[in-house]
């Protein structure tokens, strides 16, 4: 079934051109993710399909058949509703029901009573009611009497995600789902869930969404917005990668052949004289076309340069018996923590475990109830935080810059412009001369990561940088701090840019305790589902008592005597161990056959393939790790 067909759409602000004649359809099933540079028209092309917007020229029609349910970046509510009211606020059959069932309770009219029960049986309400119920506990909502207005920014997002959800749900019609950033604000055990429920659920998808794992996960399809044009890439996120290198590659063969023609043809133009009668018109045509494709602008600056960092002393960081609570909830307890030169520090946990609170401390914004902190005398921290940006209203996204200096240091005495620095972030010359009030709100994000990073800090504190930024922009963001050489702090959900970043965890377990793990975010993860499992799985009682009959000197030694494997049990230890080398070695092959394969159907046979082989070595990684514990 067809939901969407648009057909030659454009759309553009004043002078700035989105998008430009493009077309695709959307079918039933369809789980699409759009990747694009902020300010590509993501948003606008999601407002017009939902009826908010009119293109320039173009139709896109929606079938009539079907429903547009949009997940925003920007909840609309009455702060004076509880959370069950703002749940309930929906005009379908089954949640009707629902309200007329909860109001029943509490009358004593018999015939409105079994009306009310009947409505329940008749549209399904009480599975709506379970799987609502599931909704906002997996999404951490208890409270649902507390009201709209004293909820933090997160747990609204949270609350409206759990009412778009049940709506999806409630409604037997078609639905279109799309969904802008589903994955900010929440933790990875929220994100883990909401992956596993858009995978099992049969509906329609149109995704935004800046985490990778969550995207190649959840779609199958990708749409690239780039330079006004659409481009559609059917399979995983490193299809889509491969796809648009090869497109590059192509383009700049193209520019190249056109230069070398351009060359020839203006040598031919100028030859000629001013009164163009007498050239061919066709040849002239043919020479304004030649000159526009070798003057495309193709240039992806890269980020292959030598920084100059601010010095950094032998002194670096150091945390001496932190402590920090909030009347009964401790943050912190007795943590200590020595940071070294270079080092790439990920802090993880649930919302509210105290990851920002720690930051603040590090940076004397707060103070620990007890402890000591000794910075560096060189050390000059780079804080990205989740306030915003501060600036004039008519400011200018160059002037904006250049307060902070006109130049950025390079070594070997070399530099970076204001202007070439804002490039490497992605703001072309049309936009670095615009006011910052004109920017997007991830644009604005975006300015203010480089406004940080322009400081040329030796210590950067991220606080979720990742939330609100394009792809293309984390894939810059990514490479600068894979070259940065001081030392850096991140608190992020995003797991990809997690894994890319970091060598060393520090994980919120709660109650006050930090682990301290070497290693990238899924090695942590990894470590912890085996730990868990084992807790689960652990099965040994304890042998019965035996009767004493004496004690002797051995008595000790007998005591502290551990069980040996059986026969049976070091076979199957030899066996694991010859099978897993084996185990990984299939794996990582059927990895990069799935990194080099674009067919959809062998990358859904290798994707099985894999999941199976990655399960048995699971499973003999959790069984080698009891054979040593009884070892």
């Amino acid at each position: 079934m067809n939901y969407v067909s648009a057909e030659n759409l454009t759309k553009s602000y004043g002078i700035k051109v989105l998008f430009e004649n493009i077309t695709f359809h959307i079918n039933e099933g369809d789980k699409i993710a759009i990747v694009a540079k902020n300010g590509s028209g993501k948003s606008t092309l999601l407002k017009i399909l939902m009826g908010k917007e009119i293109a320039d020229s173009g139709t896109a029609i929606i079938n009539k058949d079907i429903q547009v349910v949009l997940f925003d970046q920007e909840i609309d509510y009455d702060p004076k509703l509880s959370i069950e009211e703002f749940m309930m606020a929906l005009d379908s059959e089954p949640i009707l029901a629902l309200k007329n069932y909860h109001q029943s309770l509490h009358s004593t009219d018999n015939d409105f009573i079994e009306k009310a029960l009947a409505d329940m049986e008749a549209h399904k309400a009480w599975d709506l009611e379970n799987e609502m119920k599931q909704i906002l506990s997996q999404l951490k909502i208890t409270d649902l009497d507390a009201k709209m207005g004293t909820l933090s920014g997160g747990q609204i997002k949270r609350v409206a995600l759990a009412k778009l959800l049940t709506e999806t749900r409630a409604e037997h019609r078609h639905t279109l789902l799309i969904m802008d950033e589903p994955t900010n604000h929440l933790d990875v055990d929220m994100v883990e869930w909401l992956e596993n429920y858009l995978n099992k659920a049969k509906i329609t998808l149109l995704l935004v969404t800046h985490d990778r794992y969550f995207l190649d996960s959840v779609c199958d399809i990708i749409w690239e917005m780039e330079d006004r044009n659409l481009y559609v890439h059917n399979g995983s996120y490193a299809t889509y990668l491969e796809n648009k290198m090869i497109r590059e590659e192509n383009l700049n063969a193209t520019i190249d052949k056109a230069n070398n023609l351009y060359r020839k043809e203006l040598e031919w133009m100028r030859r000629q004289p001013k009164a163009r009668t007498t050239k061919s018109k066709s040849r002239i045509d043919a020479f304004y076309e030649t000159e526009k494709v070798a003057k495309t602008d193709t240039r992806k600056d890269g980020l292959e340069l030598d920084f100059e960092m601010k010095r950094l002393g032998n002194k670096i960081l150091e945390l001496k018996h932190i402590d920090k609570s909030f009347g009964s909830k401790v943050l912190l307890k007795d943590f200590s923590y020595q940071f070294q030169r270079g080092e790439k520090v990920g802090i993880i946990g649930k919302n509210g475990a105290g990851k920002s609170t720690l930051l603040n401390i590090i940076q004397g914004l707060e103070k620990a109830d007890q402890g000591e902190i000794e910075t560096g005398e060189t050390i000059s921290f780079g804080y990205f935080a989740q306030k915003g940006l501060t600036y004039k209203e008519d400011e200018r996204v160059i002037d904006f810059i250049k307060e902070i200096a006109e130049f950025y240091p390079l070594a070997n005495g070399r530099s970076l412009s204001a202007s070439q620095f804002l490039r490497l972030f992605l703001f072309d010359d049309q936009t670095q001369y615009s006011p910052i009030s004109k920017l997007s709100g991830g644009e604005k994000r975006r300015l203010h990561l480089m406004y940080i990073l322009y400081q040329n800090p030796n210590f950067l504190i991220f606080d979720e940088p990742t939330n609100d930024l394009d792809l293309p922009t984390l894939t810059v963001l990514e490479n600068f701090l894979q070259q940065f050489q001081g030392s850096l702090i991140i608190v992020s959900h995003d797991r990809y840019f997690m894994d890319r970043i970091v060598d060393h965890v520090l994980a919120f377990e709660g109650d006050g305790k930090i682990r301290n793990f070497v290693g990238n975010f899924s090695e942590y993860r990894e470590a912890r589902s085996r730990e868990e499992a084992l807790e689960k799985n652990a099965t040994v009682k304890p042998e019965p008592a035996k009767e004493v009959v004496a004690v002797t000197e051995t008595a000790p030694a007998a005591a502290s005597k551990k069980r040996k494997l059986t026969f049976k049990e070091q076979k199957e230890l030899e066996t694991i161990e010859k099978e897993m080398p084996e185990l990984e070695d299939q794996r990582s092959k059927i990895l990069d056959q799935l990194n080099n394969e674009a067919d959809y159907e062998k990358i859904a046979k290798l994707s099985s393939e894999l999941e199976t082989v990655s399960e048995k070595l699971e499973n003999h990684e959790m069984r080698w790790l009891e054979l040593q514990e009884i070892l």
